[in-house]
């Protein structure tokens, strides 16, 4: 549907119910389109009939591998094939973008400008502060825009992208990778760290993320490696800091291994040893301008001696120390599965089936790491398309699939992405590395639901400004449009209990 057709479809609602959004919101699906003919075929998807015990693969498919269906697209979708639809939705490439979101993704400006940039800018706000009232409150405005427009890109893309799979993963793997824009600098370098660490390998091979992750000034400076240095040596400030293990840990533990990963507390000393002096250059000139953000390895803080970490010996030789590591870490049968688990649990069930779990490891160490195999492995198990594997949304994906089920056309996504942050998920806005929960235990509650249910009516009434300057279109959300967003799902007893 284009922008122009959803507009109108708004603006022709006539019949009004309210309450029984509260229940469309908990559908989930993708946007489709034709492949480019430009791109080889690709690997045919063996995938599961229809059947009494796997429902509708086609309401599956949407739920699962992507935030919410957008109005009639189910039918979309069965009448390409899902088999077809999946497989365009793993090579995003194929899929022409929403021009409307590329629209508005270029007119983010701090989004589209080289993080250094931006980082040099704040800092050179924040110098002249002293000397300046007001060039401490233009840096915090700065900010404040920086960390605005990313969410607000985020946002947009969840809801408009046409490449809905590639959305999800980049929503997992930001997870997964957590960085909490609360902390210091990491609010201007949030959105960049999402836009160059994480989304342009969510396809591609784990271990090359892994090592965009470890190089990004975001992540250096969220888990303090950057201020990491080999006893004894100058430190980030110019004074010994001394060595700081905190990414090492988190690396193993998170990123890697798993918290079962079989290391030691000396592996987390070694690993911290060998990743002294990465971190960013963040000097300036004699004249006292500032330095940029970028990655670089001082060998003067770096700790050259021998090293023996996960029962590897590592000779002190620099660079190359780092790298050998992050592959040694990448290849293990520990990550294999510890990341395997965390897929299953996010995308099919809070317990996983533990064959679908082994497959997806197997997958994973068979093809060295290759994340679009771990992705086929799970998508072609079973275990995917069982019914009983029931998942319970995130408060953003609760907020997200709700608008796609509208059909909603979006010129201001801020609502949502305060409606996100009410509902106890702030984008960029967890504080510890280990990232959101993903289960059903960490959302389902009392209180939880009377939020979901606050947004809703607020939502289905036509009370959230998404596009303010044009408020014929902030009417109700129709009743007709709601049952096909839950496509049959209402019990006969629902429905009685909204009709009363």
């Amino acid at each position: 549907m284009n922008n122009n057709s959803r507009r109108n479809a708004v603006a022709s609602r006539k019949s009004r119910s309210i309450a029984v959004l509260a229940m469309s919101a908990l559908l989930a699906g993708c946007h489709t389109a034709g492949p480019s003919a430009s791109l080889p075929p690709p690997q045919k998807l063996v995938l599961l009939p229809p059947n009494a015990a796997t429902g509708d693969p086609a309401l599956r498919a949407a739920d699962r591998l992507g935030f919410g269906a957008t109005p009639g697209e189910l039918d979309q979708i069965r009448a390409m094939g899902v088999d077809r639809w999946i497989t365009d939705q793993l090579t995003p490439a194929r899929i022409p973008e929403n021009p409307v979101l590329a629209a508005q993704l270029a007119s983010l400006q701090t989004l589209n400008e080289p993080p250094s940039t931006v980082y040099l800018r704040y800092q050179s706000l924040r110098r002249g502060a002293k000397a300046d009232p007001d060039a401490k409150k233009a840096s915090d405005d700065l900010a404040k825009e920086v960390i605005t427009q990313a969410q607000t890109a985020h946002m947009l893309r969840d809801v408009e992208s046409s490449r809905q799979f590639q959305e999800v993963l980049v929503n997992f793997w930001y997870n997964h990778f957590n960085v909490f824009s609360g902390k210091g600098l990491d609010r201007i370098w949030v959105g960049s760290f999402e836009n160059t660490a994480i989304r342009p390998y969510v396809f591609g091979r784990f271990r090359d993320m892994l090592e965009a992750t470890a190089r990004h000034p975001a992540m250096l400076f969220y888990l303090d490696n950057w201020q990491n240095t080999a006893p004894g040596s100058p430190g980030a400030r110019g004074k010994e800091d001394g060595l700081n293990e905190n990414y090492a840990r988190e690396l193993m533990e998170l990123h890697t291994l798993g918290v079962d990963g079989g290391y030691t507390q000396t592996d987390v000393t070694e690993l911290a040893r060998v990743l002294t002096g990465w971190g960013l250059k963040q000097r300036g000139d004699r004249k006292g301008q500032p330095g940029d953000d970028s990655f670089v390895f001082d060998q003067n803080r770096h700790d050259y001696g021998e090293k023996v970490f996960l029962g590897y010996r590592v000779p002190g030789n620099g660079p190359s120390e780092i790298e050998a590591a992050l592959g040694v870490l990448a290849a293990s049968p520990k990550t294999a599965y510890h990341l395997s688990y965390q897929l299953a649990q996010y995308f099919v069930s809070d317990d996983p089936d533990p064959a679908l779990v082994a497959a997806m490891a197997n997958a994973y160490l068979s093809s060295g790491g290759d994340l679009m195999a771990v992705y086929r492995a799970m998508i072609e198990n079973p275990a995917f398309w069982a019914q009983g594997a029931v998942k319970f949304k995130t408060p953003q994906e609760y907020v997200v699939s709700a608008v796609r089920a509208s059909g909603e056309p979006i010129e201001n996504a801020q609502p949502l992405v305060n409606n996100a942050q009410q509902l106890g998920m702030p984008i960029y806005g967890y504080e510890t590395p280990d990232g959101y929960k993903m289960t059903e235990a960490a959302w389902l509650s009392p209180d939880g639901l009377a939020r979901r249910l606050s947004f809703a009516t607020a939502f289905g009434g036509g009370h959230l400004p998404l596009d303010p300057s044009d408020p014929a279109k902030a009417g109700p959300v129709s009743d007709a449009l709601v049952r096909q967003a839950l496509d049959g799902q209402v019990s006969a007893n629902t429905d009685a209990a909204v009709a009363a």
